[in-house]
């Protein structure tokens, strides 16, 4: 999936938003890419451990709720992303925003949207991860869109053991949940034509 399709399909993209209500929480999340010399990569931070968060220990995209200082939700995301991992996303170049998502934490469905947008970077970045955040991790667009990284992994839901797909990174990390559901729309919204991983 090379950027320059990225950039042009998601620069004249229209996302699907979800309208608020007064209870509605509200977040967004960054989806940060990179070119490299072989190919384009996508961010990833490894949430740390922390009881009652529902995505403790998740992989997942920089990101939060939004505060009452954000302008919008593209704002949060950059907000979240510099106090996450240190990272300044006005010195790269805003991509365009996906479709919102409803947050689902173990099939419960909240009054929660999350707004992805997605940005570039440039430069080479010394992180400065703060007590959110146990690691950042890299990974290829093209092994994650080829499905090569697909695979599966059992967990208690409700306490019964239930099979969840995801995408398998380096180091053994499973990208499922909310990640991998915006990972799948990002690829359909830049090539509908994407056929995803054969799901379990």
């Amino acid at each position: 999936m090379l950027l320059d399709r990225i950039r042009n399909t998601l620069g004249a993209f229209k996302p699907s938003e979800v309208t608020p209500n007064k209870q509605t929480r509200q977040a967004a999340v960054a989806i940060i890419l990179r070119e490299t010399n072989y190919y384009p990569e996508v961010l990833f931070i490894k949430r740390a451990e922390k009881e009652g968060d529902p995505w403790s220990g998740h992989m997942a995209f920089p990101g939060g709720h939004k505060e009452p200082e954000d302008t919008d939700l593209r704002q949060a995301a950059e907000r979240e992303t510099i106090e996450e991992i240190g990272l300044d996303l006005s010195a790269g170049n805003y991509i365009g925003a996906l479709d919102h998502e409803n947050a689902q934490p173990r099939g419960r469905i909240l009054n929660m949207l999350i707004a992805p947008h997605v940005f570039e970077i440039f430069d080479e970045v010394e992180f400065s991860i703060n007590y959110e955040v146990d690691e950042v991790v890299w990974a290829s667009l093209e092994d994650l869109t080829s499905n090569r990284l697909h695979d599966t992994e059992t967990m208690p839901m409700s306490g019964t053991p239930t099979v969840f797909n995801g995408y398998r990174l380096d180091g053994g990390h499973f990208v499922w949940g909310l990640t991998y559901r915006i990972l799948k729309s990002f690829f359909t919204t830049v090539d509908p034509g994407w056929s995803g991983p054969r799901e379990l």
